[in-house]
């Protein structure tokens, strides 16, 4: 055979072989019910999309590693400072705050409530006089009631607005509210509380030890760690970027997230501050080059809803792959919500 006959041969077979997948594409497709999963989208990244079970997850960085809990007790008991504790069972974080005549509780999620007194316990037998409520949310305050007792229960208007609109009894409507500063003052200690605008949910507030430089604020910065899906299911996107920029200039030298194992400090902070500027960039990259109604069935053109998705779709899969390699390995449990993130990006993006 001669080099022009052997090349021809390979063209005809290359071509072959690329119809022969086509049909069958084509006849996976006509057989598939209308719906169903389809053909993946180009450039598709191997981390598993929303909804698709990954059969291993990317391993937390050796940094961020929980230290371990004692079965017996169910939770871990951290010092923070002159009469300042940090409660953790290693998902949900709480604080105490102990002074002459009694204990201040900062959040009490239902899951550990129980945990919360018997840490109590281990430091002082005086009585919980106040709650601090962070924010309305039921899987950080719904334990309150179990911690017994008839404490002063403290939060911002806009908490005991939703509280009031929820009526639920695990989550009594605080009793002392305040609309931008209160100081709780008890004994020979203090926090200050301070309220700076809607990012997680209205209401969600500063709550700051200034002896200890210690600074609470829940749902907003998780140290060592991708975010919670959609930035913490932020109700504002764009509070909730300004937000994590005015912790980063605050005196803290502690900083407690309300969530994941550990405290956090401004170097913590600051790297969240990147991964989410970076991801702002690929998704604000990706909007602009990705052009609607590519890789969509020409069937489906008349469908606004399909149209919208499938270009939504492939933004997000550029943004993925572009902050991918930078930080994958250094943010635990990237894996899990970066899909979520830039979805939340390219949305915000859009409308707001």
């Amino acid at each position: 055979m001669t080099v022009k006959h052997a090349r021809l041969s390979s063209l005809l077979l290359g071509a072959t072989c690329a119809a022969l997948a086509l049909f069958e594409s084509a006849q996976a497709s006509a057989q598939a019910p209308a719906g169903a999963a389809g053909t993946p989208y180009a450039n598709m990244p191997a981390l598993a999309p929303i909804g698709v079970r990954p059969d291993r997850y990317l391993p937390v960085p050796a940094e961020d590693r929980a230290p371990p809990i004692d079965p017996a007790k169910g939770y871990r008991l951290q010092p923070l400072g002159r009469g300042l504790y940090m409660v953790t069972e290693n998902a949900y974080q709480s604080m105490f705050l102990v002074y002459e005549t009694g204990v201040v509780v900062v959040d009490a999620p239902p899951t550990y409530a129980q945990h919360l007194r018997a840490a109590i316990a281990e430091v002082t037998a005086l009585p919980i006089t106040h709650v601090v409520y962070s924010h309305s949310h039921i899987d950080h305050i719904g334990g309150v009631t179990a911690l017994g007792g008839h404490p002063v229960l403290i939060g911002h208007e806009e908490t005991a607005r939703l509280l009031a609109r929820a009526k639920d009894p695990n989550r009594p409507v605080p009793t002392v509210t305040f609309k931008d500063r209160y100081t709780l003052t008890v004994g020979s200690q203090r926090l200050e509380l301070s309220y700076h605008g809607i990012a997680h949910e209205p209401g969600n507030i500063f709550i700051y030890a200034p002896e200890q430089k210690v600074l609470m604020v829940v749902d907003v910065v998780f140290p060592g760690w991708m975010p919670w899906r959609r930035f913490a299911l932020a109700q504002d996107v764009p509070g909730y970027f300004a937000q994590v920029a005015e912790i980063d200039r605050l005196p803290f030298e502690t900083i407690v997230g309300g969530h994941v194992s550990r405290v956090g400090t401004h170097a913590d902070v600051a790297l969240q501050l990147a991964f989410m500027a970076d991801v702002k960039a690929a998704a604000a990259a990706a909007l602009k080059s990705t052009e609607p109604g590519r890789e969509i069935d020409p069937a489906d053109a008349s469908n606004a809803w399909a149209v919208f998705d499938n270009y939504i779709d492939r933004v997000v899969i550029q943004c993925v792959n572009a902050v991918a390699p930078k930080w994958q390995s250094r943010l635990a449990g990237f894996d899990v919500y970066i899909w979520d993130q830039c979805y939340a990006m390219e949305q915000s993006l859009r409308i707001d």
